[in-house]
């Protein structure tokens, strides 16, 4: 049976999930869920009303959301090593790159662009509050400043050793790293050359894979900010 997976092809939350069904070469049906994660037939499915998810009656609730969840079954049922190692220590980095991701890296990300891309914020960030317009591309430019020290963690550690994290080939933390990335083209300051190669080793290591969801999220950068983005 094909994976059913659920998305919005602009967030590149979403474009990590897209990304390795196909470089996993998973049966897979996209169906898009713009403007329909809210009514009542998909929070029915999925209470926090978030993608990406997949639905499988092989899951306890039928369905499972969260990018890095999602690739860690998917590569855990499929047995797929080269994308999420069973070595415990090398999946141990991965596992740590994708939460360091996610809880570190992602919110400045988000803090960074998402006024930017028209995106709504989450609730309790200055974005979303009465704070003046002033007030808001403060915290918005305190977000994308605190980024490149972040970001020098990847280097220093997580690839300091390679290529890639945690291997040879790129794993699910590569994945979800470079799609992060992704939505810095519409930052002021300009990605590090390391961090501008990795991304490329990326795409060229998983070709279409990769590039084909990404054509997405660069589509809508460039209509949301009237920017020419490579692609």
């Amino acid at each position: 049976m094909p994976v059913k997976l659920n998305m919005l092809p602009p967030s590149v939350n979403n474009m990590s999930a897209r990304v390795f069904v196909r470089a996993a070469g998973l049966p897979f049906e996209e169906e898009n869920v713009w403007g329909k994660t809210q009514s009542d037939e998909y929070l029915a499915k999925c209470p926090a009303g978030l993608t990406p998810s997949i639905e499988s009656g092989e899951l306890p609730k039928g369905l499972l959301w969260e990018s890095c969840a999602v690739m860690m079954y998917l590569a855990s049922r499929e047995g797929l090593t080269d994308l999420y190692p069973t070595d415990l220590s090398r999946r141990a980095l991965v596992d740590s790159a994708n939460f360091y991701t996610m809880s570190m890296l992602y919110p400045l990300v988000a803090r960074a662009t998402y006024p930017r891309l028209g995106f709504s914020g989450y609730p309790g960030e200055v974005a979303t509050s009465d704070a003046s317009e002033e007030d808001k591309e403060a915290a918005r430019k305190a977000a994308e400043e605190a980024l490149p020290r972040h970001l020098e963690v990847y280097r220093e550690f997580f690839l300091a050793d390679g290529d890639f994290i945690g291997g040879e080939k790129p794993s699910i933390a590569d994945i979800r790293l470079a799609s992060t990335l992704e939505f810095l083209a519409v930052a002021d300051t300009e990605l590090p050359d390391w961090a501008t190669d990795y991304m490329q080793r990326v795409e060229a290591a998983l070709g279409d894979a990769y590039t084909e969801p990404a054509a997405d999220v660069r589509a809508y950068i460039a209509q949301a900010t009237g920017q020419a983005v490579a692609g």
